[in-house]
């Protein structure tokens, strides 16, 4: 028997099949370990047959069998994934794979036992330490062997065991993330709307579905009721969030209804938390996979319905190569699977709400909260104002009061701020000079509670400066407003409030995020300040008020999503408020009152929102009209990076030249942010009418890269900075 492999190097030279001669285990989907050249490497048994196309005799041999990983539906997607994403299969069949099981960091964990064995022992009387462990055991019967050691002595367990009274038996155990995590199992009982919606899904011939339903309408229920009825059926299910943040309430609310069957996958679990759930999805003992992007590629099989809560949200779309987007992925397994595939948000993308508004995919709309509950009241705060009454502090007069209030009636209130630190810059007055980052060409944020300025592109910290290192001069000044100086200026006028902060600084340990959430949901904390992480998908009943601070941050930017972005975001965190019994108050603070996107977010008007977003995309020629295409060029020397963006761009300014119909637009220049990571940036950006020059593009540009430079495409990326 012949066994065609990948084998497991990202290289282009290497992105083929190879043959081996398969032996005693051998099945498609395994891992083996093959001779490749002078060295023994892992490879991915892709298929099995009779014979071979070259001579059987100089064929080499699969070394062993390390585990059977991947799944048939992940062979037979291998070829699409990676002719979509232009990367090798070897890059893809990895995205598959938690990366410490595949470099063999990790492995099964095995718990020893020590078993009273039946019938009465003879110890020596003089052998105390055994004759107390043996009573200890007879009380005992099944007892850690590890912890009998430190009670009694190894020696004498050990003399136990040889004697044969007690048995020593290994068990493997499963580390399970959010162990210790109180669950309550709530009522679901469905409203009308809800069953409409979930008969309507079931019902449909559309294989895609946009659940555009308002903050707070219901939409989780109707996802769990979706995958109770799939797993009724013997089938599984995907679950996907935007934020590792938003997992554990999510798993929480899943393993409340279906207990054990829910695994959860995320970048934030230790790699045995991360193996052991891995392989439960594997072998079938969960059935729901719950996390993030990357769970998107969950071995689960037979899959039933895939769910991806709050679609709109740009953290679905890979930044790292394979540059996936994680609602691609799903629409190729939900094909394979003949399955649905549920997109939900309170505010959908532009791109997918006109696919459901033509057609294309099934819409169904819940325009009111659970039980007619209205939607929180929003106060416009104009800045403008305040600045000339003479409040510098970041809190509006409204916001105060509002917050004085909430406060006094014993609920909760959030706090939120898209910019995490103290102060987003440093800035001599002397001369001028802002405090930038050695590797990166972007401002340092001042940290106060390190002390010291970070980098929040590479993460590079620096000690905080006593004078100017330009000019010497003393005179520094913090400019722009992040959490850490929000939460001190709330500590100084309501000093008895219990506060908490939640950003990128304060979850970085293991259950960062679900330790911060659960002592808020459990009334620990009166305040909750945070960045994007807070803003969605959570649900906390004592939460009567929100207050945005600096709601334009993200309507200025030089990004065609940039009033979508705002729009989203303000809807969102909007929402947090007023989930219970009791009214929920907004304070919008802005200084530019009148903007239009601000007024349709105001009047939580998302279907206005739309019409005007859309035709302005029409009229501009910008996605969902046109495609976006970036080849970004980067490199630590820029004069190597620069002669490669050259040689990019003729060769791509050829297609131009024979496709002009084609281009709306395509020129070359540094990228808005000229040098992160200590690598010089530039880009060919290209708008285009039609996607058949994309397998062209891609060819053209990864051309380019040498061992010096990287060059990669980005189509609509979300980010152009």
């Amino acid at each position: 028997m012949t066994a065609e492999v990948i084998v497991d190097i990202a290289h282009s030279e290497v992105d083929r099949i190879f043959e081996y001669r398969a032996v005693e285990g051998t099945e498609e989907g395994c891992r083996v370990k093959v001779p490749f050249g002078n060295r023994i490497v892992d490879g991915f048994v892709m298929r099995l047959k009779e014979g071979s196309d070259f001579d059987a005799s100089k064929l080499k041999s699969i070394v062993r069998v390390i585990d059977r990983a991947l799944t048939k539906e992940c062979l037979a997607l291998v070829h699409s994934i990676s002719e979509r994403y232009h990367c090798s299969k070897a890059l893809t069949l990895r995205l598959f794979l938690p990366s410490e099981m595949r470099k063999g960091a990790v492995r099964e964990l095995f718990k020893t036992y020590a078993v009273l064995k039946d019938g009465q022992a003879e110890i020596p009387a003089r052998a105390k330490a055994q004759a107390a462990a043996y009573a200890f055991v007879c009380e005992n019967p099944r007892f850690g062997y590890t912890e009998l050691c430190e009670k009694f002595g190894r020696g004498a367990v050990n003399a136990l065991a040889e004697r044969g009274t007690i048995v020593l038996e290994k068990e493997r155990v499963n580390r399970s993330p959010y162990a210790g995590a109180e669950i309550k199992a709530p009522a679901h009982s469905l409203t009308q709307a809800q069953k409409n919606a979930v008969s309507t899904i079931l019902s449909s011939e559309k294989r895609v579905h946009l659940l555009h339903g308002v903050t707070g309408s219901g939409k989780t229920e109707i996802y769990l009721t979706l995958i109770a009825k799939m797993l009724d059926e013997g089938k599984s299910a995907v679950f996907l969030v935007p934020e590792i943040s938003l997992t554990p309430q999510m798993s929480m609310q899943l393993r409340a209804r279906f207990s054990d069957r829910v695994a959860i996958l995320h970048s934030g679990l230790s790699a045995g938390e991360k193996f052991d759930e891995w392989w439960r999805l594997r072998t079938g003992e969960a059935k729901i996979a719950v996390g993030a992007r990357s769970a998107i590629f969950a071995p689960v099989e037979n899959i039933g319905v895939i769910v991806i809560d709050e679609e709109h949200d740009g953290s679905y779309a890979s930044e790292q190569n394979p540059r996936y987007n994680a609602q691609e992925i799903a629409l190729l397994r939900a094909q394979y699977n003949d399955c649905k595939l549920i997109l939900g948000s309170a505010t959908p993308s532009v791109e997918t709400y006109r696919k459901a508004a033509e057609g294309e995919y099934g819409l169904i709309e819940l325009p009111e909260r659970i039980n007619k509950r209205p939607l929180p009241e929003v106060i416009i705060a104009d800045m403008r104002r305040e600045v000339r009454r003479g409040n510098n502090t970041p809190f509006s007069a409204a916001l105060r009061d509002e917050l004085e209030s909430c406060l006094a009636e014993g609920n909760q209130a959030i706090i939120f701020l898209n910019r995490r630190g103290f102060a987003q810059s440093v800035v001599c007055r002397d001369c001028g000079n802002v405090l930038k980052c050695e590797q990166c060409d972007v401002s340092l944020t001042y940290h106060s509670e390190e002390g010291c300025l970070k980098c929040h592109y590479c993460g590079a910290s620096y000690r905080m400066p006593t004078a100017c290192p330009a000019c010497g001069g003393v005179h520094l000044s913090y400019t722009g407003t992040g959490t850490q100086k929000v939460v001190g200026e709330l500590k100084k006028l309501y000093p008895s409030a219990r506060i908490l902060r939640m950003d990128v600084d304060t979850t970085s340990g293991k259950e960062g995020h679900y330790k911060i959430l659960k002592k808020f949901a459990d009334r620990e904390a009166d305040i909750l300040v945070g960045t994007q992480m807070i803003a969605k998908g959570h649900d906390f009943p004592a939460v009567t008020l929100v207050g945005i601070l600096d709601a334009d941050m993200s309507l200025h930017f030089s990004d065609y999503r940039s009033g979508e972005r705002t729009f989203q975001l303000i809807t969102q965190v909007a929402g947090r408020s007023g989930r219970a019994q009791e009214q929920g108050k907004v304070v919008l603070q802005t200084y530019d009152p009148e903007n239009y996107i601000l007024r349709f977010a105001v009047n939580y008007d998302y279907k206005g929102f739309f019409r005007h977003e859309i035709s302005v995309r029409k009229a501009t020629a910008f996605p969902p009209f046109a495609k976006i295409v970036r080849v970004m060029v980067t490199g630590e020397e820029d004069k190597k990076a620069l002669g490669s963006l050259k040689e990019v761009y003729f060769s791509l300014k050829e297609l131009f030249e024979a496709h002009r119909d084609k281009f709306l637009f395509f020129n070359k220049m540094r990228s808005p942010v000229k040098r992160i990571q200590n690598k010089f940036r530039y880009q060919v950006l290209m708008r285009l009418t039609d996607d058949a020059l994309l397998p062209e593009i891609y060819a053209r540009a990864l051309a380019g890269k040498t061992r010096d430079v990287l060059v990669y495409v980005e189509e609509n990326p979300a980010n152009l900075s």
